[in-house]
């Protein structure tokens, strides 16, 4: 019978060992972890007004990049969620603003200029630079964040590391994950569970109608 074994954990990282799984199984977790699992991230940025010296194109690369802390109880992916909107609802985006206002001296601006509609979905850190503004310059930007999968884009991938390693003893192994920050450790090992057992279970269901 398969189990798992916490071995070590905090905030960030995660050491758990898995055994009685075929190193198929457990690999696929690995996986599933690393960018099966949905986060939050800034898919589309109307740029308003940027004065600065870097172009639309690379401040909406920055503000993709940052990670956002996600509640994947509270909102579904787009081609999840009951409106089948183009353009998502609240319960499938979320918006997040910058409004810098002209500046008098040089100044970065931070992540936490980041303004969200909803408390829980935001960014992971305060300290993020995004661009640097000269006295007169501003920057003004309306983003939207929606869920997706690492699988699409490195933007949303889960966790920054998922290594499966083998021990001495036969179908075990201890798979460590350390997280963006956009999930716990442990919500991203219980949803990567919940992920691969879907997919399993579609899995079975394609071959039985191949058989049928």
């Amino acid at each position: 019978m398969t189990s798992l074994e916490i071995i070590s954990q905090d905030k960030q990282r995660m050491s758990v060992k898995i055994k009685g799984a075929p190193l198929q199984y457990a690999n696929a977790l690995r996986r599933i972890c690393l960018n099966g699992v949905p986060v939050f991230a800034i898919d589309t940025v109307d740029v308003i007004d940027n004065s600065s010296v870097m172009s639309d194109e690379g401040v909406a690369h920055r503000l993709g990049l940052i990670p956002l802390k996600t509640d994947l109880k509270r909102f579904a992916e787009p081609s999840k969620c009951s409106c089948q909107s183009k353009s998502g609802c609240s319960n499938c985006r979320v918006m997040l603003v910058i409004d810098s206002g002209e500046t008098d001296t040089t100044r970065t601006i931070y992540s936490s200029e980041l303004s969200s509609e909803d408390d829980t979905v935001k960014a992971v850190s305060d300290k993020i630079p995004i661009v640097q503004l000269a006295p007169g310059q501003k920057l003004k930007v309306e983003a939207y964040a929606r869920l997706g999968r690492g699988s699409d884009h490195a933007k949303w991938n889960s966790a920054n590391v998922s290594v499966l390693t083998h021990t001495d003893k036969p179908d075990e192994y201890v798979l460590t994950l350390e997280t963006t920050g956009a999930l716990s450790p442990e919500q991203i090992l219980v949803a990567g569970v919940d992920e691969l057992e879907s997919r399993l279970q579609e899995f079975k269901q394609t071959i039985s109608e191949l058989k049928a």
